[in-house]
């Protein structure tokens, strides 16, 4: 994929919808009593990843003709049936932590795999605490890695409830727990070091589960009844991420982006865009199925360089890579710590991004926990290796916009995994 920079962006858009809600839709309609009707599912490989694992439990999942609308098929939480093969998540660490959680408390074995990304990344997290609710969880290579063996008709008891720990703010590793708590005797608590996204406590609620929430704990009671809903995912604030980054970065641009997802545990882009002097509005401002949503109206904007760490890291860590490019158009420094997470998502995106825009040209260097960036250099077209990892791809692809030359991106395509219609989009607001 060959980019060049542009002159203005101006339009209005409506991105996918949000991948996190795309997924439990599906896993949740699963499990519930009854129909699950979606729209605005996210036809991205990752979610079609978690729709072809529950057909292989037995699920019925129909894609309607029009684009977004799922309905599913529930049998209950003890509905699911023994695969025939190894389920196959493809890319998605989503898909592969919380179906760990699920299938737990299933009496049958099974294995969980992926493509190469997935079976490098971490999956020791998840299956510490499954072992401590009494599942039989292991390795098939010993490493803490997939393919992971999950031999439920062989355990030797009922899963029971923990309080979990999570030594990281993460919400696959909460949303994991959750789910076996669904399937354990007694209650199962999870205290975070900050509050990573809620999703999962608030469609389970919606579907019927009993969750109670208090600061950082969120507890779960086992053996609900879920009756199956009728679920509008809002678009994708992830996904709107790249659009907001290129409207304020290109000079004379204007954007809106609609319906998109606000949720409070997900929409640090916007602040920290704010407290860089990003102007950015919001409008129509609404609830939709208990998740907050509103249009956003971004213009170009001339933008000084913060400090990004803390709390806020666990609301925007899958949009560094982009706050990375928009803190190279700001005056100063910007500094991003506490995110050592991003070392083990589809690729090292402390690494890829620092060895990309350093091509480029910028002033990057990395940290133990993130980067520190000089904005003000000018950036220069360059050859991008996106390491097959979609936010690095649309991440440079916004770069480009900004880029003396031609950028060219290896592996583009990566980005169906989360936004298949990324590039037909930006070139709609190219001018």
């Amino acid at each position: 994929m060959i980019l060049k920079k542009a002159k203005f962006l101006k339009g209005i858009l409506q991105v996918p919808g949000d991948k996190s809600i795309s997924h439990r839709a599906i896993m949740f309609g699963a499990l519930a009593n009854g129909k699950t009707e979606v729209t605005n599912f996210l036809q991205g490989a990752d979610c079609l990843s978690t729709i072809h694992c529950f057909r292989q439990m037995g699920i019925e999942i129909e894609r309607k003709e029009d684009y977004g609308r799922i309905s599913i098929k529930g049998n209950g939480i003890y509905g699911l049936r023994e695969p025939k093969d190894a389920l196959d998540v493809g890319n998605s660490g989503t898909t592969m932590r919380l179906l760990s959680g699920i299938l737990a408390g299933q009496n049958f074995p099974v294995v969980l795999t992926g493509d190469d990304s997935i079976q490098k990344r971490p999956m020791g997290r998840i299956m510490t605490p499954l072992t401590m609710m009494g599942a039989d969880i292991k390795s098939q290579r010993n490493n803490e890695r997939a393919p992971l063996l999950i031999n439920s008709s062989q355990s030797t008891s009922k899963l029971h409830g923990i309080h979990c720990l999570s030594p990281v703010a993460s919400a696959q590793i909460k949303s994991c727990v959750l789910l076996a708590g669904l399937y354990a005797e007694g209650e199962t608590s999870v205290t975070e070091p900050a509050l990573s996204r809620n999703h999962t406590e608030l469609m389970l609620t919606q579907f019927g589960a009993k969750i109670h929430s208090k600061g950082h704990k969120v507890t779960i009671y086992p053996n609900p009844h879920l009756i199956g809903q009728k679920i509008n995912v809002p678009g994708d604030i992830s996904s709107a991420a790249y659009f907001i980054v290129a409207g304020l970065i290109v000079p004379n641009s204007e954007i809106l982006i609609q319906n998109v997802g606000i949720n409070p545990t997900r929409d640090g882009i916007i602040r920290v865009c704010r407290q860089m002097g990003a102007d950015i509005r919001l409008e129509n401002v609404r609830t939709d199925g208990g998740e907050p949503v509103a249009d956003i109206l971004v213009r170009h904007s001339e933008l000084h360089g913060i400090e990004i760490g803390g709390d806020i890291i666990p609301t925007l860590i899958d949009e560094i890579p982009v706050i990375a490019i928009l803190a190279c158009f700001a005056k100063g420094q910007t500094i991003i710590k506490d995110a050592a997470e991003l070392k083990v998502k589809e690729s090292n995106r402390i690494d890829t991004m620092v060895d990309n825009l350093s091509k480029m040209g910028a002033d990057i260097r990395a940290t133990d926990d993130g980067m520190k960036i000089t904005g003000g250099n000018p950036l220069k077209g360059a050859v991008i290796d996106s390491k097959f990892d979609h936010r690095i791809a649309m991440s440079f692809a916004v770069a480009s916009l900004m880029a003396e030359g031609e950028t060219k991106i290896l592996d583009a395509n990566c980005v169906d995994i989360s936004y298949p219609n990324f590039y037909s989009h930006l070139d709609q607001l190219s001018k």
